[in-house]
């Protein structure tokens, strides 16, 4: 299996979107996508690294950089729709891909690196925990804006 991991490209979107919607059950458009992608592609804080096969993307992650002020907190990173398409799971591509952030955060002087994850998704927690991350006692607070 020949996977190369990149960061991704406004021609991958579309890969990186389809992706994200079959594990996830998402429903994001291309057309959203793209916008938002093309707002935020020269901004370093924001990485989208992907896992691409024969031009496919199969697997994806976002790494978004945080620089606080503070020197507990210091700098650390937020992982969101870590994935890899199900019929290549249990191929230690998610760890490979976990291998690479963590350089990016080692380049970018991150303290941490956090994630948030669904209860659901048992096999993905163990393959965090394999990698070194530890289930905190937190709880994962929301609050929808309305317009």
């Amino acid at each position: 299996m020949e996977v190369t991991f990149k960061k991704a490209s406004i021609e991958d979107v579309e890969g990186l979107v389809g992706l994200c919607n079959e594990c996830f059950e998402e429903n994001t458009s291309l057309e959203y996508a793209k916008d938002l992608f093309k707002k935020t592609e020269s901004d370093p804080n924001n990485i989208y690294l992907i896992g691409i096969e024969n031009g496919k993307v199969i697997a994806h992650t976002k790494i978004t950089i945080i620089r606080t002020i503070f020197e507990d907190m210091n700098t650390y990173a937020i992982l969101n729709h870590v994935c890899v398409k199900p019929e290549y799971r249990r191929h230690n591509l998610a760890t490979r891909m976990l291998e690479i952030v963590e350089k990016i955060c080692i380049d970018q002087d991150c303290k941490t690196i956090k994630l948030w994850s669904n209860n659901i998704r048992v096999p993905a927690h163990k393959c965090y925990k394999k990698f070194g991350f530890i289930l905190k006692e937190a709880g994962f607070f929301e609050k929808e804006i309305r317009k």
